[in-house]
């Protein structure tokens, strides 16, 4: 069961890509990856782990952007994949390929 899960997770995630991709949205940018998507075991709903680039202020804005188009999101995702339930969207910030870099950084400083 746990490996199904995972299969449908990773499908969403390429598919999830895709949509973003091509949302109209201006408040959100063209540097934005779906890192992690985490399904419930019932499939009821999905928590897109996103990394966006920008400020503050533009993650924040990005964010806001998708939450809004959560229901196109669920609608493409019920289209493009045949599950018996399509799930309902989160989106939550991940900064950890900002966080990685800024290691990376250090490592180069020899911090």
């Amino acid at each position: 069961m746990k490996n199904r899960n995972m299969r449908i997770s990773e499908e969403i995630k390429k598919e999830l890509s895709q949509i973003i991709r091509e949302l109209k949205d201006p408040r959100i940018p063209q540097m934005t990856s779906v890192l992690r998507v985490d399904v419930t075991p019932d499939l009821r709903f999905a928590k897109a782990h996103i990394s966006i680039m920008g400020t503050d202020a533009e993650k924040a804005a990005a964010i806001e952007g998708l939450t809004s188009a959560a229901g196109l999101v669920r609608r493409e995702i019920g289209a493009r994949i045949d599950l018996r339930y399509t799930p309902e969207f989160t989106f939550v910030e991940d900064n950890s390929i900002e966080y990685g870099a800024m290691i990376n950084e250090m490592f180069k400083k020899g911090l």
